[in-house]
């Protein structure tokens, strides 16, 4: 295969994902959720990480049940962590933008603990999510995650207003996650 149709297949399955999360921002979360599930099976379990890892990060998006939600923000993270490993820098020349992801992956994961009850594992995953907060650039979206870390725990210390957990100002539905990039 030559180098330029190799760096297409991708583009290509990225370019998939994108064009569901527009069925799914215009409101259709059913549909989009079958899609996306279409697509998880394209790809597989082992296929490739930042594929994996964006297409967990929106169908945690379009589940109904928070424990479902838990498991595909966990998946997330684990395609996360094997994109960054040393093994995978040669096939992703953007590895150290992948680690400008754990902010966002562990606030998702701070949320699902929250919502589930299960406060403990929420501020651990805050505390993960603020510590590699300082990888975000400042810019619309590094602040939008900061503030979401920020409205995140002062609801877990009891300070601020509590609701479902989903207050995403930018996300689907007004769900409280960062805005995706």
């Amino acid at each position: 295969m030559a180098k330029g149709q190799e760096q297409a297949a991708p583009d290509a399955v990225l370019t998939r994902i994108g064009q569901v999360a527009m069925l799914h921002h215009a409101g259709d979360r059913e549909e989009a959720r079958d899609r996306y599930l279409a697509l998880w099976a394209e790809i597989g379990e082992r296929g490739d990480p930042l594929h994996r890892c964006t297409l967990a990060r929106y169908l945690a998006d379009t589940q109904d049940d928070p424990a479902q939600e838990l498991t595909w923000d966990l998946r997330a993270l684990s395609a996360a962590e094997e994109l960054t490993e040393d093994r995978q820098a040669d096939r992703h020349e953007d590895t150290p933008a992948a680690r400008a992801l754990y902010p966002s992956l562990h606030l998702d994961l701070a949320a699902d603990y929250d919502r589930l009850g299960h406060r403990e594992a929420a501020r651990l995953h805050l505390g993960r999510a603020r510590a590699a907060a300082g990888a975000l650039a400042p810019d619309r979206y590094g602040e939008g995650v900061r503030a979401s870390i920020d409205r995140l725990e002062l609801r877990l210390n009891g300070a601020g207003p509590r609701t479902d957990g989903h207050d995403r100002p930018d996300g689907p539905e007004g769900r409280g996650r960062p805005p995706r990039q």
